[in-house]
């Protein structure tokens, strides 16, 4: 057992760590690339004397991020990037088992969630790990005398960097960032297969209804779109997606899918899940649209999806049917159904993604923070992508776990993808 940082963490309760001990092993077995990241992390200590402040969903893959990062050097505290995202067990674990600062607890209010991102901030940081940029954005708003000490930052999510790539347009932004999110071993497999699966459970853990047959509305068809309809079809659901970007919404129909406005989709949905990191996506006219008996459900970062103001408004009773599924009885006599508050259902509802895909999006961040070490001097106040060799360094560490090889190029090969010379025979 480590030395409980005293004073320094707020979750529900110590006693949980046990249980959260066997749930991060369990994890780690599916994390192959950050324990190999880890391995060279012990020996080498790149990150010695940075103290790092993440907010991240506090599940047991991030538990071995955290892990890693301190096998690293790293001073760290780590808070909750969502209320309802936490795992108690695995937040006991960290503080009781590894000595690290947590503060989150499953199920906190707004006050308590943004007091837990404030002692994150107190930590002074070095370095800065976001998952919607709230850690970043408060620092920007209320602690911008932490900026000059800043190396800089990383962000894991789409809503975090577009708010960060809003600030650099506006030159708001004080420090790098590494959008770790616009990594392909991250957004090709995270958003897609993590999204796509995790969501899909929460659905099902939160309903228990019967996917076969129903008609799924996917709001949005970016990778955690494409993600969540391939997953929706494969269970038999009848897929229809609805987009504002012609691109997008020409390769749903090449996928596949029906496409149509959202407005017309509601009136046939049975099923309805947001994924544009937008607000008020489905909103008076698409509630008003909805037959009796549809589910609402986010799987965007924020709860601002779904306009719960005007659901709220159009209700004359609200009741919880069972855990994450809450009944909206209309006063026209429809029930509309929104699961765990509108938040992100892959985690209020169920896990999150499976280990095996945060292995790659959490190798991301370690070696992005090891980056930063090297390399956050000489970069300038903007928003970078995660450097290609790091992608194809995680890349290759995976098929190796995996015990899968591939051909390389040979001289000859090499030097004619090299050249220009050669053309037709």
């Amino acid at each position: 057992m480590a030395t409980i940082p005293a004073q320094r963490y707020d979750i529900k309760d110590p006693r949980l760590a046990a249980d959260g001990r066997r749930m991060v092993e369990w994890a780690a077995q599916e994390m192959p690339v950050l324990a190999q990241i880890r391995e060279r992390f012990e020996k080498e200590k790149p990150l010695k004397g940075q103290r790092l402040s993440a907010c991240l969903h506090v599940t047991t893959e991030t538990a071995n991020l955290a892990i890693t990062l301190k096998a690293g050097g790293a001073d760290i505290v780590l808070c909750a990037s969502n209320p309802l995202s936490t795992a108690d067990p695995a937040a006991a674990s960290l503080v009781v088992d590894h000595g690290i600062s947590v503060f989150a607890i499953k199920g906190e209010d707004s006050e308590t969630y943004y007091r837990h991102i404030s002692s994150a901030l107190d930590h002074r940081p070095t370095i800065t790990m976001d998952d919607g940029a709230d850690l970043v954005a408060g620092l920007h708003k209320d602690r911008t005398e932490l900026a000059a000490g800043i190396v800089g930052g990383t962000e894991e999510t789409t809503t975090g960097v577009i708010r960060l790539q809003s600030m650099a347009k506006q030159k708001l932004l004080r420090f790098p960032i590494i959008a770790v999110n616009e990594a392909q071993t991250k957004h090709f497999f995270d958003n897609r297969y993590g999204t796509g699966q995790s969501t899909i459970d929460g659905i099902i853990r939160a309903t228990n209804v019967l996917l076969a047959g129903k008609v799924f509305v996917v709001c949005g068809y970016g990778w955690c779109g494409r993600g969540l309809a391939m997953r929706a079809r494969g269970m038999g659901a009848h897929v229809i997606v609805t987009e504002v970007d012609p691109v997008r919404a020409l390769e749903a129909v090449m996928d596949g899918y029906r496409v149509m406005p959202l407005t017309d989709a509601a009136r046939e949905g049975d099923i309805f899940v947001t994924v544009t990191g937008d607000i008020n996506v489905v909103d008076e006219a698409q509630l008003k649209a909805m037959k009796s008996g549809a589910i609402l459900a986010n799987s965007g970062h924020f709860n601002d999806e779904i306009n719960l103001n005007v659901l709220d408004g159009m209700a004359e009773s609200v009741r919880t049917i069972r855990t994450s599924l809450e009944e909206y009885r209309l006063r026209d006599g429809r029930r509309l159904y929104l699961l765990a508050e509108g938040r992100l259902v892959n985690l209020a509802a169920a896990e999150g993604h499976p280990a095996a895909v945060m292995d790659m999006s959490f190798a991301n961040q370690a070696l992005s923070a090891e980056y930063l070490v090297k390399h956050g001097s000489s970069l300038e106040r903007k928003v970078y992508p995660v450097p290609g060799d790091i992608d194809r360094e995680i890349a290759r560490l995976k098929l190796a776990a995996m015990n899968i090889r591939i051909d390389t190029l040979s001289e000859e090969q090499a030097r004619y993808l090299g050249g220009w010379e050669s053309g037709t025979r």
